[in-house]
């Protein structure tokens, strides 16, 4: 997980470099577990041929030691290094390298050379190859798919051969790219060639390159939002290997929200040990930044804690006797964290839970009471709920003084009735082996307990620690659209004062969504499976609305593993095609592997491209 969380920070370096027109490699160099040192490669604008990330990243960080020696420490980097920089990290004596991306043509630490364990030289040192290595790779493809395009665009050929085009994908995919990254003479060559023999997949008089925009959400179980991008990517280029690609992370505040804005905006991930949902002690993460993610201001440090870290469904047998004990507490923890390491805004990404206890957990870990007639603390979980008499808030309030809590989630269900968290989100977390009266059994305890939570909240009024103003304010929080999301956590939220957001309207935002579609032919997106929940709300339809209305003629495709019989809602929602990416039968779990997924996407890439330029008569 370390060596995640490092190369995370080598990307964000690469993605620095892209900005300044440099080859986006990036580096950090790590001493007893900080990073010392940072850098990208600054080769143009130093105008220095040895300004390699992981060279320049090595010097600063023999500088902060204030030793020549960097024994102790690891270099985490993008790209394979070269033989220059394989050179030093030996002359160094660093301790471990640690790369994304293989170079197949200039890779000094395994592919063409292995300089770290040659008997020849006086020093060795261990290599971890691999890591993000897909995000590695994308980084670097982009970039050159970019540079051509508008080398392309600035010679205006008449005729512009779509294999030499793409001759760096198809000579090795993100191996290609990277022997550009150290050379960058193909990449020239490629940008302005014309037909050089063989046989075109699609030749182009004066039709400019289709932009794409990408933005799917995770197929769960088997594909995270990245990787599922990056597969229908490689399908796309496949068609068409012109095409602009661009992928924009997507989450709904569900599972994958840190991650989508951790690649949309920077931060650091923090690690922590809280309590599970059954009272046993977990591991999870949320994520720091030091400046606001949504509009740039400077306004201090901002974190997104996803509640399905500490309370996710994954941890749950979803038996009856789960769904009744499951507790938020854990979430609580996450956010109580954050605030006392000076975070000013918090993100809650609410979705996957295994909870259906309103946050009564998330409240107590706050500070506040959650008591029975004895006066003391109720039971964890949902069955805790059949003993709540009353409510404090304030000394969760007073935890929470001068931080805005926003709520991310996109399902509308309000806390208590027939479209309520336990009658609609309970079955899938255990609560389908009760029967009718149980469920209202269950249904009436969480009507109470939301009285006892509105009461709680008015109780405030007149106070410093008011919520809200009486009159624009929900009478009852029992009732408030969204208000049953993660089993009735956003009412609890919503006691406290937080704001309700769009999951993915908010990952859009901060990933630049509006400007990428605007100038875009095609958007696609997708998920694991389309549904009538998917037209209630999830990524893709969001992602379809958000697109129709910035660019209302562009077309967008949603890619899936499965579909319900009945799609109009999700087709009037503003998705036009819908396409399984299944190729052939085959069992699910062959279809859940990695390996299938992959091509399955490849495929889905390919045929949702050649569809949109049957539609533009291309």
């Amino acid at each position: 997980m370390d060596d995640e969380r490092f190369m995370r920070e080598a990307l964000a370096e690469a993605r620095a470099a892209a900005a300044e027109g440099e080859v986006p490699i990036g580096a950090v160099v790590v001493y007893e577990g900080q990073i010392i040192a940072r850098a990208h490669n600054r080769r143009e604008q130093d105008e220095n041929p040895s300004a390699h990330a992981e060279f320049s990243a090595m010097l600063a960080a023999a500088r902060a030691l204030g030793c020549w020696r960097l024994t102790g420490c690891t270099v985490y980097v993008t790209l394979e290094p070269c033989a220059m920089c394989a050179g030093l990290m030996v002359n160094a004596r660093v301790s471990r390298c640690v790369y994304g991306a293989a170079d197949p043509k200039g890779g000094a630490l395994g592919t063409l050379y292995q300089l770290n364990d040659d008997s020849r030289l006086n020093h060795a040192f261990s290599v971890t190859a691999g890591v993000l290595e897909d995000e590695c790779a994308e980084v670097l493809q982009s970039f050159f798919a970019e540079l051509r395009a508008a080398r392309r665009s600035e010679a205006q050929p008449k005729e512009a051969c779509i294999q030499c085009a793409g001759r760096a994908e198809a000579a090795g995919g993100a191996g290609a790219e990277n022997s550009q990254a150290k050379g960058e003479g193909d990449a020239r060559e490629a940008a302005g060639c014309a037909q050089q023999g063989g046989k075109p997949r699609v030749a182009l008089t004066g039709i400019r390159a289709p932009r794409v925009l990408v933005a799917i959400d995770s197929f769960k179980g088997s594909a995270t939002s990245g990787q599922a991008e990056r597969w229908v990517a490689e399908g796309i280029r496949h068609a068409a290997p012109e095409a602009q690609v661009s992928c924009i992370p997507v989450a709904d505040g569900g599972e994958g929200t840190v991650e989508a804005v951790r690649a949309a905006c920077g931060g650091t991930l923090r690690e922590l040990e809280v309590t599970g949902p059954f009272g046993r002690t977990v591991c999870a993460h949320y994520l720091q930044g030091e400046s606001e993610p949504a509009d740039g201001d400077a306004t201090g440090a901002w974190a997104v804690v996803e509640m399905a870290e500490a309370a996710g469904i994954g941890y749950s047998p979803c038996t009856a006797q789960a769904a009744f004990a499951a507790s938020t507490r854990g979430v609580g923890e996450l956010v109580r964290d954050a605030v006392a390491q000076g975070t000013r805004r918090i993100y809650l990404g609410l979705g996957g839970s295994a909870t259906s206890d309103g946050g009564a957990g998330f409240l107590q870990a706050l500070g506040a009471r959650v008591a029975d007639a004895a006066g003391d603390d109720v039971a964890p979980g949902l069955f805790g709920l059949s003993d709540v008499v009353r409510i404090d808030l304030a000394p969760a309030l007073r935890t929470l003084a001068g931080v805005e809590l926003v709520v991310l989630a996109d399902v509308r269900n309000p806390l208590v009735g027939p479209r309520g968290a336990v009658r609609v989100f309970g079955p899938q977390k255990g609560l389908a082996e009760l029967d009718e009266e149980e469920l209202a059994e269950a249904d009436g305890w969480t009507a109470a307990y939301a009285a006892r939570l509105t009461e709680a909240r008015d109780a405030l009024d007149g106070t410093d620690m008011q919520v809200g103003a009486p009159g624009k304010r929900p009478r009852s929080l029992a009732g408030v659209p969204g208000a049953g999301a993660a089993g009735g956590l956003a009412a609890a939220a919503l006691a406290l004062g937080a704001r309700l957001s769009s999951g993915v309207d908010a990952v859009l935002d901060l990933a630049g969504f509006d400007a990428a579609v605007r100038t875009a032919d095609l958007v696609i997106t997708g998920e694991g499976t389309l549904d009538a929940q998917t037209a209630a709300g999830k990524a893709p339809v969001g992602i379809a609305r958000r697109a129709k209305a910035v660019n209302p003629r562009v077309p967008v495709i949603a890619v899936c593993g499965g579909r319900a019989d009945d799609l109009d809602a999700v087709y009037q929602a503003g998705i036009d095609l819908v396409l399984p990416i299944v190729r052939r039968p085959m069992p699910l779990e062959q279809a859940l592997s990695p390996e299938e997924t992959r091509a399955n996407l490849r495929t889905a890439g390919e045929a949702a491209l050649r569809a949109y330029l049957l539609r533009a008569g291309r």
